[in-house]
């Protein structure tokens, strides 16, 4: 039946990728959106600082496979078999319970009056899990780590807004979603003390070397920033609607050397809950340092 259900999806994607074609005069593509909205692909360095474990990376592998008809479709669907691994500065350093994260993302673009602005929908289907099939709790009543089984299924509508600024010599992504875990899609050890409704927000800028042309030539980005807030809805671990353990905030400044071809150096500062699977209740503070495959080619 899920087979069955994922093959249905993906038919649904692939015909409306087919209608609604239009020429499209604007720089911004779908699949450049879809690569700033899905993430990038990154390893961190063993240097973080703040009070996460002990790590001697992060890695996060993003592959992005799109379904469409032609590069002016104004429908656009994207799979991306996402997967974040942790590897710890431990005995025989150990990757403890990789967070699987495979998603179906669909894109419509609407119609617009401005060839410097677009607006463009997206909803996404994706799940989340551990891979593992042990107690949710260990004996002593604490969340099990190592071997706990953790998995949870979610929809998130949202829209994006990109703009070309000229006179900064940068495009510009403004989007915010809401994240839906419906009612028994997941483990039920997560009521309570999972959010099951998250709303995000995230602005990013991709800054153009002076001699790049935003429009007459094509260009790599040289610096970009990013920032996305997170708020947490539901009830969570008895908070307070306004309790400011709900809010989660990133912000990450990146830069690609002239030298490296397709990979470029990333600085992040993050603040909230884990991301990580069954680390979901960790509160991290953390500042870290990596490679990052940003090479966004307007």
């Amino acid at each position: 039946m899920k087979h069955c259900s994922l093959l249905i999806l993906i038919s649904i994607i692939l015909v409306l990728s087919s209608i609604g074609q239009e020429r499209d005069s604007l720089q911004i593509g779908l699949p450049i959106i879809s690569q700033v909205n899905q993430g990038n692909s990154y390893i961190t360095f063993p240097t973080n600082i703040g009070n996460i474990e002990p790590l001697w990376f992060e890695g996060n592998i993003i592959p992005n496979f799109y379904l469409r008809e032609s590069k002016n479709s104004r429908c656009m669907g994207v799979l991306t078999p996402q997967i974040i691994i942790r590897m710890y500065q431990e005995r025989s350093s150990p990757v403890r319970t990789p967070s699987y994260m495979p998603q179906i993302t669909l894109y419509y673009r609407l119609k617009n009056k401005s060839n410097l602005r677009t607006q463009n929908l997206f909803i996404r289907f994706a799940h989340h899990s551990n891979g593992q099939d042990g107690d949710f709790y260990l004996e002593n009543g604490e969340l099990n780590l190592k071997s706990g089984d953790f998995a949870t299924n979610y929809f998130e509508p949202g829209i994006i807004i990109t703009n070309i600024n000229k006179r900064l010599n940068a495009y510009q992504f403004f989007k915010t979603s809401v994240e839906i875990h419906p009612s028994g899609s997941g483990s039920t050890e997560l009521d309570g003390i999972y959010s099951k409704v998250r709303w995000h927000t995230a602005a990013s800028i991709f800054k153009l070397p002076n001699n790049s042309k935003l429009i007459a030539n094509k260009g790599n980005a040289s610096i970009s920033m990013k920032g996305e807030a997170t708020w947490m809805f539901g009830n969570v671990n008895n908070w307070d609607q306004i309790s400011k353990d709900r809010l989660n905030l990133s912000l990450t400044f990146y830069y690609h050397p002239k030298f490296l071809e397709d990979i470029g150096l990333f600085v992040q500062y993050y603040h909230g809950l884990d991301y990580y699977n069954m680390y979901f209740s960790h509160r991290l503070e953390i500042l870290r340092f990596g490679i990052m495959t940003e090479k966004l080619r307007f």
